[in-house]
């Protein structure tokens, strides 16, 4: 299975050891050993590139999400077709893009990936179109920042596997189509919402990841710890994956960071709770998953407004936050886990968070609540 980016160097790019023409001043040859990538560096690569799942028995959690495509796969391969369009949504860091790459690989085909914000002129999607083999996957993220002229280049592709392009200018332009070879397109977003009904309505399979569960997440560190050659107990494991928010990319990335804290404080020792409880403490990211950011949103709803509800503007001047990154990055996991409520009036932190930070909830706030 091999990964295909769709972004191709530019021809004004300068070729190593001389010159296109229009640099400026004099071109240096570096030498060879620069030119090349270090063992340790490409080793590094590899390792972090192992960390995906490869089948679809390795993926874990996601358990209903996985027995709609196992049926998919086996009843495409019986048949010989290609993989129908999939549609994956919901919060970002869930697996999306790892998912397609391992229904390429369950299906023995190519996948190539790209972003719908690359695919800016019809010739950049219909150049990816017309390389794809019998069967290949071809992955768009963020696919509802589709340009208007793109996307409709997609429809007659994805229905009938033929592109339509126009040749010529004015009186003397025709249309022509190009058959296409029977594809996979699997489009990942984070707001199904935005996508236009005529491109929804085109997936023949629409399917939407969940947060995972505390011992699904404990699973995926103890399979990257072991795959980064550090060893770490179950109960570290826990450790991290309760602070993670749900979200495998987040466990993993705090793993790293445990591990980084142990390899210098703890001379490489074994990852137990304790010390993942102290890695973390020192990285500000709290046992209920919420970062410096998160606490000072809710302190200043608490401590400046006494409970009382807050508009989003009000609460971006008072935290120096951006309203969009406030209401698109922090609100989601504090409304998930019951910390934050959104009313007619405005935002108000709950009584679990005002005893999660220490503080006691006011009367008229529970009566406001209730």
């Amino acid at each position: 299975m091999a990964i295909i980016s769709s972004k191709q160097p530019s021809p004004d790019s300068p070729k190593p050891g001389g010159s296109n023409g229009k640099t400026r001043g004099r071109v240096v040859a570096a030498p060879d050993d620069l030119l090349q990538p270090s063992a340790s560096l490409e080793e590094a690569g590899r390792q972090e590139e192992t960390l995906r799942p490869q089948k679809l028995k390795e993926y874990v959690g996601q358990k209903a999400l996985k027995e709609v495509l196992e049926i998919a796969i086996k009843a495409a391969q019986a048949r010989q077709e290609a993989l129908d369009h999939l549609l994956l949504y919901g919060p970002p860091g869930l697996g999306k893009t790892t998912m397609s790459l391992i229904l390429a690989a369950e299906m023995g085909v190519e996948c190539k990936i790209t972003t719908a914000p690359a695919l800016e002129r019809p010739r950049d999607i219909a150049g990816l179109l017309v390389t794809l083999k019998p069967g290949d996957v071809l992955f768009i993220d963020e696919i509802h920042r589709l340009p208007r002229v793109t996307e409709e280049i997609l429809y007659p592709a994805m229905e009938d596997f033929r592109l339509d392009i126009t040749v010529g200018k004015g009186q003397s332009a025709r249309m022509r189509s190009i058959p296409l070879h029977r594809f996979t397109l699997i489009g990942a977003t984070t707001r199904v919402g935005a996508l236009s009904s005529p491109l929804r309505d085109r997936f023949g399979i629409i399917q939407r990841l969940q947060f995972y569960e505390l011992d699904e997440l404990t699973q995926i560190v103890l399979r990257t710890a072991q795959l980064l050659n550090t060893p770490t107990t179950e109960a570290g494991a826990s450790e991290i994956a309760r602070r993670a928010r749900g979200t495998p990319r987040i466990a993993n990335r705090l793993l790293r960071r445990v591990r980084d804290f142990v390899e210098v404080r703890a001379k490489g020792a074994t990852i137990d709770q304790p010390l993942a409880a102290d890695a973390l403490e020192l990285f500000k990211v709290d046992p209920c998953g919420l970062d410096l950011t998160d606490r000072r949103l809710l302190t200043v709803m608490i401590e400046n407004f006494a409970g009382r509800p807050v508009g989003l503007e009000t609460l971006a001047a008072a935290t120096g936050e951006d309203a969009q990154t406030i209401e698109e990055v922090y609100e989601p996991y504090l409304l998930q886990i019951g910390y934050l409520q959104r009313t007619s009036r405005g935002r108000i932190a709950t009584p679990a968070a005002w005893k999660h930070l220490g503080y006691e909830p006011p009367s008229q706030q529970m009566a406001f609540l209730r």
